[in-house]
């Protein structure tokens, strides 16, 4: 069924000019593809269509549009999923690419601290560096296949380690010090790494963390640890480890190894909320591909942008904002906090570093628009033509906001995909235009699809999120998965054939995609399928709630509670004159068959260390799930508040009577 207000036709809120248009590399690449095909494109949503139904073809126009050698004999082998064989015979280095961009005119990074210090890098010295660390990894016996991991916070350091790494066709994989030295160890423990990059500790809020201690609890639990190299920060020494500047001290050229295309280029992981997190494998060759069409083709960033998307090394996101050097352009680096020492901190080094091309999340969003920012006034933003958005789902209000706060001539590039590829499957795209509380369309070379329960396809509905045809950085494989088992339970057991994402979407008859969250996490209240999204856009913005959680839960008997736990903000008062306007407020925005069974104020809501609300494992708690089986505290950013959830209905009684 619909979704009361979720397909609503609306006016777009950003249209493309015609120079935006005629200007931009998209259009620059539909040329290319007409002059080789003969093939002629009316808009955007014919050339998708022509990604998508000769897939082979569009990869290999992506090859020759960027130049990245010899056009290979084969593009695509194998065609099914899982299994699918890309550019088989085919040898090159990820590091290459970033290589060839090498230039004098511009930073390769700014980096940018809480204190306000700001720093640039040139391409020169970020290569001798990578260089000069490459070598020392090779003197330590580091070889191809071999793992480097970093535990850093976002520096530059973290940058250059990565290229060396790749370069030598080591794997690479890291996160952030925000982890505890468990956390770390579930993640980066199941690689037996040889060497460790670290630092001491980091600034955030305002406040320095010393890391040491965790630093060596986690080198405690890395037997084949063959090193340890430290960048000084704070002032603090690790004790037996190998300088940074020693390592690099020595400059030079970095020399690439040449491995297969599929070679492990790096290894992410999954939320690890139930056991430990699964290591996903992604290739060099169809990350190279994947992040050339994702940053220049659908973000329109090229050798004159400066690209800011705030991260962390923990999250696919850095590793998206890393590929703004694949097309010469210059990233930022940004290791603080994104609201300190105020809540506009990312809008004022947006404006410093005159980045064009920002990204952040819609809480971040929401936060600014309760304290009253107003950036587009308060900071000359002049340089800055998009605001991406990934992490959730961005309300219509809160893009509406950013037309009217930042400036409507900045478009507002909503992504939704996932650390499984490394990228978005839907975004925004420079030709097409934005509706508020949508996504623009999907990514080229994604078949995306709508589907319900029965495999069909669904439009102006909801529907599971399908990937019909593969994609060249679906992951190379699982780490420890040796026969794929735990991949194909992952993607393709609901629908043979067909990588399931399990995200819960409408495809629009304009072709943009509403997301409503995650479908594992789907509200079913009397046969009627509810996102969680919607929820939140609408109660997220009353300014006396900062959060929410809703949940639904089956009961022992049949019935259905789905209460909606809420955080007040700060100094505001909970009771039954705010419970009522929630409730009016849902009852309107959405529906009354919305209207949860109970509002309850909640000290917080547990969420992934990559900000993603833990909404399953709170739903098998209030059902009595032991917690220590439900979720790994050490995945989770506030482990306390899985004790109050899991002590809720002791606490105030059984709900099955409702």
């Amino acid at each position: 069924m619909n979704t009361p207000n979720a397909i609503e036709s609306t006016r777009p809120q950003w249209v493309p000019t015609p120079q935006d248009i005629s200007e931009a590399l998209l259009t620059d690449f539909a040329k290319f593809v007409t002059a080789r095909s003969g093939i002629e494109f009316s808009d955007y949503h014919a050339l998708w269509r022509w990604s998508v139904d000769d897939v082979a073809g569009f990869w290999e126009a992506v090859w020759r549009y960027f130049e990245l050698g010899p056009t290979p004999e084969s593009v695509l082998a194998t065609t099914g999923m899982p299994g699918a064989q890309w550019f088989p015979n085919t040898e090159l280095n990820y590091v290459d690419q970033v290589l060839w961009q090498a230039r004098a005119d511009r930073p390769a990074i700014v980096a940018v601290d809480e204190t306000g210090a700001t720093a640039t890098l040139s391409w020169d010295e970020m290569l001798d560096r990578a260089g000069a660390f490459a070598r020392t990894l090779r003197s330590l016996g580091v070889h191809a296949g071999d793992r480097v991991v970093g535990y850093l916070p976002n520096i530059p350091e973290a940058v250059i380690a990565f290229l060396a790494t790749a370069s030598i066709g080591a794997v690479w994989s890291a996160c952030g010090q925000d982890y505890s030295a468990k956390a770390a160890l579930d993640r980066l423990g199941q690689l037996r790494p040889v060497v460790l990059v670290t630092a001491g500790g980091y600034r955030y809020g305002g406040r320095p963390h010393d890391r040491t201690r965790e630093i060596g609890e986690l080198r405690a639990g890395l037997p084949d640890l063959r090193a340890t190299i430290a960048v000084s920060s704070l002032g603090t020494v690790v004790p037996d480890a190998l300088d940074w500047h020693e390592a690099t001290r020595d400059g030079g050229r970095l020399e690439t190894t040449q491995v297969p295309f599929d070679h492990p280029l790096w290894i992410l992981y999954s939320s690890g909320t139930t056991g430990l997190p699964k290591g996903i494998v992604h290739g060099h060759g169809g990350v190279l591909l994947e992040h050339l069409k994702a940053i220049a083709l659908q973000s329109d960033i090229g050798p004159e942008d400066t690209f800011f998307w705030y991260t962390s090394p923990s999250w696919m996101m850095w590793n998206f904002q890393v590929a703004g050097l694949l097309v010469g352009a210059t990233i930022v680096c940004y290791a603080g906090s994104p609201a300190y020492p105020m809540p506009d901190a990312l809008w004022e080094i947006a404006a410093r570093t005159r980045a064009t091309v920002l990204g952040t999340s819609p809480g971040y969003v929401l936060g600014c628009m309760k304290a009253g920012v107003v950036p587009g006034e308060d900071h000359d933003l002049s340089a800055l033509r998009s605001v991406g958005i990934t992490g959730a789902s961005l309300p219509a209000s809160s893009s509406i906001w950013l037309r009217d706060h930042v400036g409507d001539h900045v478009q507002i590039s909503s992504i939704s995909g996932g650390t499984d590829v490394v990228s978005a499957f839907i975004g925004g795209v420079r030709t097409v235009p934005v509706w508020p509380g949508e996504l623009s369309a999907p990514y080229l070379g994604v078949a995306l699809d709508a589907w319900d329960e029965h495999g069909s396809s669904v439009r102006g509905d909801v529907g599971e999120l399908v990937i019909m045809k593969p994609m060249p950085s679906m992951p190379v494989a699982f780490w420890n998965d040796p026969d794929g088992s735990r991949y194909r339970s992952a993607y393709f057991e609901m629908y043979a054939g067909a990588w399931r994402h399990g995200d819960w979407v409408t495809i629009t008859d304009r072709g943009s995609i509403v997301v409503h969250g995650r479908s594992d996490s789907t509200l079913n209240r009397n046969g009627i399928r509810m996102g969680s999204a919607d929820f939140y856009q609408v109660v997220e913005r009353i300014p006396e709630i900062s959060e929410a959680l809703v949940i639904g839960v089956e009961q022992p008997d049949g019935r259905y509670w789905m209460p909606l736990f809420v955080v007040p903000a700060s100094g505001c008062e909970f009771g039954p004159d705010l419970i009522e306007r929630i409730n009016a407020e849902i009852r309107t925005e959405l529906s009354p068959r919305h209207i949860p069974d109970e509002i309850i104020a909640a000290p917080g809501v547990p969420h992934t260390r990559t900000g993603k609300k833990l909404e399953v494992p709170v739903k098998k708690l209030l059902q009595g799930a032991d917690p220590a089986r439900v979720v790994d505290r050490s995945a989770v950013d506030n482990p306390a508040l899985l004790d109050w959830y899991a002590d809720f209905l002791t606490r105030v009684g059984d709900r099955a009577q409702i």
